[in-house]
């Protein structure tokens, strides 16, 4: 094969021309003459068992042509690109292809190729990180969680129910005195005061007896469904039971029952370090975020439109994971429908996403090429045995599924943005 006419164009689009040698071509018009004869009826002949040449006799010299030039395709572009040494992104369109008087057949791609990227300041960025403080009252709230999980419930029959009791509770609504849908239940089990009702709700039934029926009007909050957003509505209630928590005692044996810790002091101070090792891992990836924002934003690129939306794709079906989705047979749009996921969805929360990560992709490419980075072996394998951990997968596991290459490429880029974080400046976040 033989590379013609590369031609860059504008907007990160080129086009290349690969032509094929005679014998390429000869025996690929050959192949299709073996594989599709078998299909092929000529009066004469038994079905299949025609010469290459009465059929092209018949139906004229081109009859294969079309099976030979899809054949000779993905290994011309393959060819093209690689002798190119164009960065593709995207999937490749064939503008042109023609079978030459010398009976070879020119291919002509058009691609879109990787933007070309000037970076903007990525050392020396700053950054608000908050300061990470842990109270006792953080602490106490924590062990309170803990006792409400673990409490045990009561029932109560000798009071009117109050805030902190789970009511069991049947509730018929009316809207305009015709009962609306999804507004009654049965033995629906309230914790009055946890907020979990439509508001003013809790506090109507607060007060009320076993056994007590009552009608409680209530106003939907305006950002509430359509249908009854800022709707006057009547509640028909009756209480059936109600219990409330018995909390444990805070002393060492509940340190004991809740934890693997002796003494209650030990596992306040575990509470207190699990509190502080979270808040700085929050306050930590803040303030990456914002550094590796900056520097995003701070790049030039003319984005293809292609690496937008297969970043989409990655992002939506990422998200579709979540939820079971996993078949990459599924459509785009299938999926969205299966989500719920709106077009206004996906302007405001998943573009804009992929917009961002695309950005941060060009950024790391970039300063790894003006850096120069270079990763080393050992670097190399604590970086995959590192990323195994976190998706509890063995080291082979991984490089067989990405492919070495990949994981080698990911690791420049983790290189990439250790290079930017350490030279980054830590600003104290701004009072409240």
């Amino acid at each position: 094969m033989i590379l013609k006419n590369v031609e860059k164009k504008e907007k990160n689009t080129a086009a290349f021309v690969v032509e094929s040698d005679k014998a390429e071509f000869a025996k690929a018009v050959n192949d299709a003459y073996l594989k599709n004869r078998s299909s092929i009826s000529i009066p004469g002949f038994r079905k299949g068992k025609a010469p290459r040449a009465v059929i092209e006799g018949m139906y004229g010299p081109e009859v294969f042509y079309q099976d030979a030039m899809d054949e000779l395709a993905p290994a011309a572009y393959e060819f093209g690109v690689k002798e190119s040494g164009l960065k593709i992104v995207g999937a490749p369109a064939i503008s042109d292809a023609d079978v030459t008087d010398e009976r070879t057949v020119a291919f002509t791609f058009a691609v879109t190729v990787y933007p070309e990227v000037t970076l903007g300041q990525y050392k020396g960025l700053e950054a608000e990180k908050s300061a990470v403080e842990v109270s006792d009252a953080d602490v106490e709230t924590e062990l309170n969680a803990t006792r409400k999980r673990n409490a045990r419930m009561l029932d109560i029959d000798d009071r009117e129910a109050q805030t902190g009791d789970t009511a069991n509770i049947d509730f018929d609504g009316y809207l305009n005195g015709e009962r609306f849908e999804g507004g009654k239940a049965e033995g629906y089990a309230l914790e009055l005061g946890s907020n979990s009702f439509v508001p003013g709700f809790e506090d109507q039934v607060a007060g009320m007896k076993i056994g007590e029926e009552k009608e409680i009007p209530i106003t939907f909050p305006e950002d509430y469904t359509p249908e009854l957003a800022g709707k006057d509505v009547v509640f028909k209630v009756k209480l059936n039971s109600l219990t409330t928590p018995e909390l444990p005692e805070l002393d060492d044996e509940f340190a004991k029952d809740v934890s693997e810790f002796d003494t209650l002091e030990e596992y306040k101070n575990s509470i207190r370090e699990n509190l502080r090792k979270t808040r700085q891992e929050r306050a930590d990836a803040a303030f990456k975020n914002e550094i590796m924002r900056q520097a995003a934003e701070n790049i030039t690129a003319d984005i293809p439109d292609v690496m937008i939306e297969e970043k989409l794709e990655d992002i939506l079906r990422n998200y579709a994971g979540q939820f079971g989705l996993r078949d990459r047979s599924v459509s785009l749009d299938d999926i969205k429908k299966l989500l719920g996921v709106t077009d206004e969805m996906m302007d405001v929360s998943f573009r804009p996403a992929a917009v961002a990560q695309v950005r941060t992709d060009l950024l790391l490419d970039a300063v790894m090429e003006a850096e120069e980075l270079q990763e080393s072996d050992e670097g190399f394998e604590a970086y995959v045995a590192k990323v195994a951990g976190e998706v509890n997968a063995g080291v082979d596991q991984l490089k067989q599924y990405f492919g070495e290459e990949f994981m080698r490429h990911e690791y420049r880029r983790e290189l990439a943005t250790n290079l930017i974080l350490d030279s980054a400046v830590e600003k104290a976040a701004a009072a409240e």
